[in-house]
């Protein structure tokens, strides 16, 4: 097994973390520190023909279609209120043009730039997804691979909403995030941020962390020196305040506390207000442009 960076393939790394698929298997998992580069990433990683296995849940929400329960329908109430946040940062100030959103899921943020009259494509891996985000929307959705088909200097905005954390080749995907985008566009990566005070406060049982779903783990340092590696300018951050919430409601379901719904509520409103301060959010937003 290959132990090395997938970022830089250094062989130099400690292990920060010993956890679990809290989510899923209860399968033990680590989180190795790359002392060269900084990034953090989930050991071991699970083969192109495994990784499929630990998305089949009833309870993977951001691949579900109209789900009954109490958490279920809140979850959907936010993504509302998210999708316009969302479709705010990625396009303003840019007139409409030509978007791609990798990792599309069921297409709810492509329709909603649809609606605002932007030529969308998308990028899903799960058949199941992309068969809903067919029923729902006009734009193309495509499989990874297809990227290499589509030319240089295609889009005024990509966006990577929770996406980045999830891809195996990291060296491929960024080489296709500096080839399609034109230049001085806008590229939009929303991840979680290990450090922030909910990522520290729960250590091993942040939800978030999410192994082996998500291989890499980011923070502000590590992403930034990633992009400016293929000449893309970090130009703002922003955050999704509403993050913070359900990945503390999920992360006390993990440690079997009574009443998680109430204990992560103020969690999270404890970690949204110490990053007022910090400026180290849940879920933070990175805002990259293409400079000539």
């Amino acid at each position: 097994m290959n132990n090395n960076c997938p970022w830089c393939g250094s062989e130099k790394a400690q292990i920060n973390l010993w956890l679990k698929d809290e989510f899923l298997t209860k399968e033990d998992f680590h989180i190795c520190e790359c002392l060269n580069c900084g990034l953090l990433y989930t050991m071991p990683r699970p083969s192109k023909d495994k990784i499929g296995e630990y998305y089949k849940s009833e309870e993977y929400y951001s691949h579900q279609e109209n789900k009954k329960g109490f958490i279920p329908k809140v979850y959907e109430a936010v993504k509302k209120v998210n999708l316009k946040h969302k479709y705010r940062l990625a396009t303003d100030g840019i007139k409409e043009g030509k978007l791609l959103d990798i990792g599309c899921g069921v297409g709810d943020f492509l329709h909603t730039a649809e609606e605002h009259g932007w030529e969308c494509t998308g990028v899903e891996p799960s058949d199941e997804a992309k068969a809903i985000a067919r029923r729902r929307i006009k734009a193309e959705i495509i499989a990874s691979a297809d990227l290499e088909q589509i030319p240089d200097a295609t889009f005024d905005v990509i966006t990577m909403w929770h996406v980045l954390e999830h891809v195996d080749n990291l060296k491929w995907q960024m080489e296709q995030l500096q080839r399609l985008i034109k230049n001085n566009g806008r590229i939009v990566i929303a991840v979680p941020n290990y450090k922030s005070y909910d990522g520290q406060y729960y250590k091993e049982l942040w939800a978030a962390y999410d192994v082996p779903r998500h291989l890499n783990h980011f923070s502000k340092q590590t992403i930034t020196k990633i992009f400016a590696s293929v000449g893309l300018k970090l130009t703002r951050t922003e955050k999704l305040v509403w993050d913070a919430y359900y990945i503390s409601y999920m992360s006390e379901q993990y440690k079997h506390h009574s009443l998680p719904l109430i204990k992560g509520a103020l969690r999270g409103l404890v970690s949204n207000c110490k990053a007022r301060r910090s400026g180290e959010w849940s879920s933070m937003v990175y805002i990259f442009e293409k400079k000539r």
